[in-house]
């Protein structure tokens, strides 16, 4: 049993029979610790705004966890960018077309269900297709009449677990023209993939035909960030900037050629493919990625025991690497080597 608790026997041993009645076979722990956590928030003083906030953020988090569990095999593309765009835009026009792209190809779209290039996606792909992940500000009216009634839309309070959901939940991402909001998102969204805390998913930044806001973007970043030294070289390959929906198309799908997922196991980190990796790939791959792997090699392995326990995948093949958990842009670019694509080194 783990330490974190009351400093009470007796409520311990309460939290503990409560636990008991969910009877859920492995996560007794999780949850007492849950529990023990309310209970000391409760104990400790906090004033009721403290309190308020993480009881609505833990119900938000909890309706849209269970909002999405019937979807959870289904890949989805969040698509970001302007309200305030409007139909007829070139912007307006490339979100409706990638949103109708990508639902032909039986993905689903997220996006946060206002107007301008969120309501286009939604257009696009279909209410079907859609979900809505709205933020309620008094300044905006009601989510767009698109997908307003739909059960999968979800109206958040807070920024942060609105975040968390579409981070949570998405399987790639296209950015396309935006505020301060936009630029929030896009550059979080790289910050937490190149320190590992957002699994590696394709990023595209898509500017509509003829369009410089991307391209201006990237300037910035290569002149300020990179030739600066605050960035690596290999940083720029999170991402993936193109003014045509096909090729956005093309690199989103693109990268779940034959790279399908990761997770860690103790200290390795496992790819899943959806083919066997033949043993001159396998060797390549060594030979190139070298740098980023701490001992050992990359190694195909069965399912581990923690993989098969959570039936996560586990007749897909599986590569295995002891990952020096710094170097993400150059797991990326493995993943590209397994897929058959161009890498940033290429």
């Amino acid at each position: 049993m783990g330490s974190y608790r009351t400093g009470d026997k007796a409520v311990d041993d309460a939290i503990h029979a409560l636990v008991d009645t969910i009877t859920r076979d492995g996560d007794h722990e999780l949850l007492f610790e849950m529990l023990v956590s309310a209970y000391r928030m409760g104990s400790e003083g906090l004033d009721r705004g403290e309190l308020k906030l993480v009881n609505s953020s833990l119900k938000e988090i909890r309706y849209a966890f269970g909002l999405f569990e019937p979807y959870h095999q289904v890949r989805k593309v969040s698509i970001f960018g302007s309200a305030r765009i409007q139909p007829g835009d070139p912007a307006y026009t490339c979100a409706h077309d990638l949103g109708h792209a990508m639902a032909a190809r039986e993905w689903m779209i997220m996006t946060g269900a206002g107007p301008g290039i969120m309501q286009a996606g939604i257009e696009g792909a279909g209410a079907a297709k859609s979900f809505g992940i709205n933020i309620v500000l008094p300044f905006e009216a009601d989510a767009s009449s698109v997908i307003a009634g739909d059960p999968k839309l979800i109206n958040f309070r807070y920024f942060f677990t609105r975040k968390l959901t579409f981070m949570k939940e998405s399987h790639a991402f296209a950015l396309l023209p935006g505020g301060f909001g936009t630029m929030d998102e896009s550059f979080e969204l790289l910050t937490l993939m190149q320190t590992g805390k957002q699994p590696l998913a394709p990023v595209v930044l898509l500017d509509p035909p003829g369009g410089t806001y991307w391209a201006t973007w990237k300037d910035f970043v290569e002149r300020e960030l990179l030739d600066n030294g605050l960035i690596s070289p290999a940083d720029l390959s999170l991402v993936k900037l193109t003014d045509s929906v096909d090729e956005a198309v093309a690199e989103i799908c693109g990268f779940y050629t034959t790279y399908h997922s990761m997770r860690y196991v103790g200290s390795r980190l496992i790819l899943r493919t959806t083919e066997a990796i033949d043993d001159g790939l396998l060797e390549a791959i060594n030979d190139e990625f070298a740098d980023i792997v701490v001992r050992g090699g990359i190694e195909r392995v069965e399912a581990t025991e923690s993989e098969v326990e959570d039936e996560d995948a586990i007749d897909l093949p599986r590569l295995s690497m002891y990952f020096n958990k710094a170097s993400f842009s150059r797991l990326r670019d493995l993943i590209d080597r397994l897929n058959g694509r161009p890498t940033a080194a290429s």
